[in-house]
This record gives structure tokens, C-alpha cells and sequence, in this order.
């Protein structure tokens, strides 16, 4: 992914810029913080520090060999200039070129795009000084993030409040993703556990969170694709521009993989389905005995397995699988790879308390014809956008519209 420098300014929505922070390295971005003299009035760089693990820039002129030109080596480095929050003093100056501290001076030395949270009282917001600084920014090509409405810390209430965290966050990766890499792409993913009812109060279900599969639809969205995410039970809120299908059990999984699955590009299988279950749904509620319950499970239909033998010696869609294995998954991955006539298997040992169900982070082996990939652990938005960069290479080429 990216380095992102990030700019903090004098304001109180300073403290917002901390969980910014951590929503980019959420996203896979490194994030290298920039203070002002007045940010430091809010917020401590020691609290950057901790959270970017990177020493905090707040001098123009810290001694030290060449720290002098620090500004024009990290103006060659980052992939985006974040500013928020950002302040009427700090877009006057960038607006009108003044650099006497080194945020104004890395936005004159990078060629970056930029984005900017403004952030301040409603009637500055309002003033037609900071109207003009802010349009003399946008011909620039400088992007914004609306301020939000409601209570200011000078207890006024109106528009002028810093923007949200992931609201930032979203705008900043939205500026970094591939430039439509996936356009006129259709990707199904699924995500999440299934639950297999037992009556109406129990069900077999399994710890799936769904991180991986929605972070893989975040992903692919970004990438300009039409996604279809099909997701069994999850508590997460659903990733922006994709379509969300909403399931229970194994088989209504299987019914809306099998409604999509001719118009896909591409099949994306995250979802942890379950393997069984119950042979019959009893009506209403099985009461407690003294003595044992039995139930027979039978197996579920192979989503993956059937995909592949649907699609036969065709190239589309392109099969993506999980292996999640307690142990080295990656033998139980390289099985399943030929097993179901997948042409990828993402495989991942669950049983680490960092790459397990609900964990943020993930460590995969991807695994294909043509050999396998070890990808060290990673947030699951980066493992997303890696699986998807090597999906790319498998898909045919989009074929040419007739004029």
C-alpha cells in the first residue's frame, strides 16, 4: 500500500486525528505524522508515535545530518498528504504558498495529491477569506472532506466540526485505490459463518466474523468492480458500493452463489461455510429431557467444488477458495486447490490467536498452479487488496465493446 504522510493542526478535533491514524494502517497504509507547533497543544506526539511506531516530525529544523531537507525526502516518498485536522491558518498558507514550518513546506514540495479535513468555528468556515483560500485549493486538484454539523468545542452548534475518522480514512484510500483495475468486472464474494437451525432457538454456527470476505468486497468495490456480497450473519456494517445479499444456512449460500454465478468474473468463496447439518429443522422449540439428545447431521453442498465442476474447461469465473486449518494449512490447501478446480486457495492456520476467526490481521499462503506465495501477517484489508492483485492476473481480458 502506501505512505501516508498525515498532518495534524491546532484544533481540538487533533485527538480525531490519532484514530485516523489507525484507520490507515487498518487499511495497510504506513502513516508518518506531521505536528504543528499548535497540534501539540492537544494531543502528545508520544501518542503518534506509539500508534505509527515512527519517530513524529514537529521540526522544520531538528538537528541531525540533512534534517534541514527532511521535508523533500518525505515529499518523494508519500503516496497522499492527509491534513486533518486542518485549520483556516494552515489552508491560508498552503493556499497562498507560505512555508515557515514543515507541513507548509512538505505541501510545496510534494507531488502527491492531497486531502484536507477542514475543521473550525462556523462563521470562519463561512468567511469569504477562507471560501476563497479554500477554491483557490480545488483548482489545484487539493480534496476535501466536508466538515460536519453539530456541537463545536467553542459550544456553538453548526457546520465546522472535523469529519469522521473512517469518513477520512475512506476518502483517503478512495484517492489511493487502482484507478478501475476491476472495472467492468463482477465479483462475488462471500462472507461470514452460515447457521444451520437445529429448531427455532439453536443452531451450528462457527466463529466466523466475516473481516476477510467483506474486506475482499471493500477491495474489489474500490477497484471499480460490481460486487455481489453474500454475506451469512456477520455484525459488521456492510463495505460502501456493493450489493448485499443477506443469508443464513449452507443452502440459501448456495442458491445466491448459483443465481450470480453467470454473470461473475470472478467467485470469491470467504465465507466459512458450515460442512453439516441437521437432517431436519424441528418446528418450534425441542424440549430438555433427562437423557441425551441425538441429531443426525448430513453433509452440506460443496459451494466451491460445484462451481468448478459447473464452469468445466472454461476460464470464467475465476475460483477463489480458503483453506482456514488448524496446524500448516497450506498440504490441506494444495488438496483442496485440485479437489475443487479452484484456480487460487488462500490458506491460513486459525488456530494463531492473530490470524484466527475475528482477528483484524491475517498471515496466508496463497496458493495457485503455479506455485505457492507466503504472505506474512498483515491487516485482512492488505491480505484483501494482495489476493486481489494476484486475481487480477488470472482474469481474461475484458473484451472490446463493438463501435
Amino acid at each position: 500500500m502506501a505512505l501516508i504522510a498525515l498532518g495534524v493542526s491546532g484544533g481540538i478535533g487533533a485527538y480525531k486525528a490519532v484514530e485516523i491514524a489507525r484507520g490507515l494502517q487498518t487499511r495497510g497504509h504506513d502513516v508518518a505524522a506531521i505536528m504543528t507547533r499548535s497540534a501539540r497543544r492537544f494531543v502528545g506526539p508520544v501518542t503518534f508515535e506509539a500508534i505509527t511506531r515512527r519517530r513524529v516530525i514537529t521540526d522544520q529544523f531538528a538537528a541531525g545530518a540533512n534534517s534541514d531537507i527532511e521535508h523533500i525526502q518525505l515529499a518523494t516518498d508519500i503516496g497522499l498528504l492527509v491534513v486533518a485536522p486542518a485549520t483556516a491558518n494552515v489552508i491560508g498558507k498552503f493556499a497562498h504558498g507560505i512555508a515557515d514550518d514543515f507541513l507548509s513546506s512538505l505541501y510545496l514540495a510534494t507531488r502527491a495529491p492531497v486531502l484536507m479535513a477542514p475543521a473550525m468555528n462556523t462563521n470562519m468556515l463561512e468567511h469569504e477569506a477562507v471560501r476563497a483560500n479554500l477554491t483557490t485549493l480545488a483548482a489545484r486538484g487539493v480534496r476535501f472532506v466536508d466538515p460536519g454539523d453539530g456541537y463545536l468545542a467553542c459550544g456553538w452548534i453548526g457546520k465546522g466540526r472535523l469529519a469522521e475518522p473512517e469518513q477520512v480514512v475512506e476518502a483517503a484510500d478512495a484517492i489511493l485505490a487502482p484507478p478501475g483495475s476491476l472495472l467492468g468486472r463482477c465479483a462475488v464474494v462471500t462472507a461470514g459463518p452460515t447457521y444451520e437451525d437445529i429448531d427455532a432457538v439453536r443452531y451450528i454456527g462457527n466463529r466466523s466474523s466475516g473481516r476477510m470476505g467483506y474486506a475482499l468486497a471493500a477491495e474489489a468495490a474500490r477497484r471499480g468492480a460490481r460486487v455481489i456480497l453474500i454475506s451469512g450473519p456477520s455484525m459488521l456494517p456492510p463495505p460502501s458500493n456493493v450489493e448485499v445479499i443477506r443469508v443464513r444456512s449452507a443452502s440459501e449460500m448456495q442458491a445466491a452463489v448459483n443465481a450470480h454465478l453467470s454473470s461473475a468474473d470472478l467467485l470469491v468463496m470467504a465465507a466459512a461455510v458450515a460442512d453439516y447439518t441437521p437432517d431436519q429443522r424441528t418446528d418450534g422449540k425441542i424440549e430438555k429431557s433427562d437423557g441425551p439428545l441425538g441429531l443426525t447431521l448430513v453433509r452440506t453442498p460443496d459451494i466451491l467444488a460445484d462451481a468448478g465442476r459447473a464452469r468445466g474447461s472454461a476460464n470464467r469465473p475465476v475460483l477463489i477458495g480458503f483453506a482456514a486449518e488448524s496446524g500448516d494449512p497450506v498440504e490441506r490447501g494444495r488438496a483442496k486447490l485440485r479437489a475443487k478446480r479452484a484456480d487460487m486457495i488462500v490458506a491460513n492456520d486459525i488456530s494463531r490467536a492473530d490470524t484466527g476467526f475475528d482477528s483484524e490481521t491475517n498471515a496466508v499462503t496463497i496458493l495457485t498452479a503455479t506455485g505457492d506465495e507466503a504472505i506474512p501477517l498483515a491487516s485482512k484489508s492488505r491480505i484483501a487488496a494482495l489476493i486481489l492483485d494476484r486475481a487480477e492476473k488470472l482474469l481474461s481480458p475484458v473484451p472490446a465493446r463493438s463501435v
